[in-house]
């Protein structure tokens, strides 16, 4: 045997004991039980919603501060949780620590540029700007990854950009009484989205060896972290008021995270996935009612356009699969 084989072998070795470990952290799942999964989903989007609204209301914090203050305090959510699932010994075990390092990297300056955002941008404007991102995860998966995106699905992204610049249009030109800040607020959420969906390439490429307990704690601990390092670059303290908010979001970020993975034990990714848009409803309500905001045209058009866009890439993405299924059946050894 000479070495590049012995090399493979050892590689292939690996990677299978990776997955043995993936396979071990994660728990049998359930029998499905479809509307309790879209019951946690919409639990998990209710609750996000109201973290991203306690940010909102700190926004004068350096974003840096926010992005902090956000993952340090959903740690001790996360821990109890992976306690209450015999799984918080083995969730640190990792042999890709690089992976996990650039997966937290990308998430914290997606949430660094989305919280600058939302200061900038009423709610809804900013909530519809983020239905960007399974836009950018399907470029970003073309483009990097080499998987196949036929010409239905890079139909629906263009769809969706159109939905995005419906949405923009307003706030990118010089009409009257519009001013940069409004510009700026786009531009930092679709940085946002596009970070966000380089995160989530990463992860499925993690979830190959990874279990879900390993990925959640390091992604909040990476987080934490870096978000610290922003400190030399302008922290202040905060307000009694902000302090609230502060420890709030960050409570609200961890169990939103800890019911959105326990959604998926029950239900399938294209059962829950539309559910997500329901975000955009309480976005409008919540913008009125809290933060006296009144959604324009062009966010509720844009919006439409947008959501409809997400929504026949997760039916493709779910049609696809039932035929690589079907595919694996069909070729299986007997």
């Amino acid at each position: 045997m000479n070495q590049a084989d012995q090399t493979a072998e050892e590689e292939e070795g690996n990677d299978s004991r990776r997955a043995n470990r993936a396979e071990r952290l994660a728990p049998p799942f359930p029998q499905p039980q479809p509307l309790k999964g879209i019951g946690l989903k919409l639990l998990s989007v209710s609750t996000l919603l109201a973290m991203v609204s306690c940010i909102k209301a700190a926004g004068d914090l350096p974003p840096g501060q926010l992005v902090f203050f956000r993952s340090f305090f959903a740690v001790p959510f996360i821990l109890g949780w992976l306690v209450m699932r015999g799984h918080l010994r083995g969730a640190w075990k990792t042999d890709r620590p690089f992976t996990h390092l650039i997966r937290g990297l990308f998430g914290v300056v997606a949430m660094g540029c989305n919280f600058y955002a939302l200061t900038l941008l009423p709610l809804p404007d900013a909530t519809a700007l983020f239905y960007a991102n399974p836009l950018f995860v399907t470029i970003i998966s073309a483009l990097f990854l080499g998987e196949v995106v036929r010409l239905f699905r890079w139909g629906a992204v263009i769809v969706g950009l159109i939905g995005v610049v419906i949405i923009s249009w307003p706030q990118m030109t010089l009409g009257e009484g519009l001013g940069s800040e409004q510009r700026d607020g786009v531009i930092f959420m679709l940085l946002g989205a596009f970070f966000a969906a380089l995160a989530m390439v990463t992860v499925r490429q993690l979830v190959k060896t990874e279990g879900s307990a390993t990925i959640v704690l390091w992604f909040s601990m990476v987080a934490s972290f870096a978000a610290l390092a922003t400190l030399p670059f302008g922290w202040r303290m905060p307000t009694p008021q902000e302090w609230t908010l502060l420890l709030a979001s960050g409570a609200l970020g961890g169990l939103g995270q800890i019911l959105l993975t326990q959604s998926y034990r029950y239900a399938s990714l294209a059962t829950i996935a539309p559910f997500e848009y329901t975000s955009m409803l309480l976005a409008i309500g919540v913008g009125f009612v809290i933060f006296g905001e009144v959604p324009t045209v062009y966010t509720i058009v844009g919006s439409a356009v947008v959501i409809a866009a997400g929504l026949l890439i997760i039916w493709r993405e779910h049609k696809l699969g039932l035929e690589r299924r079907r595919a694996k059946k069909l070729t299986a050894p007997h």
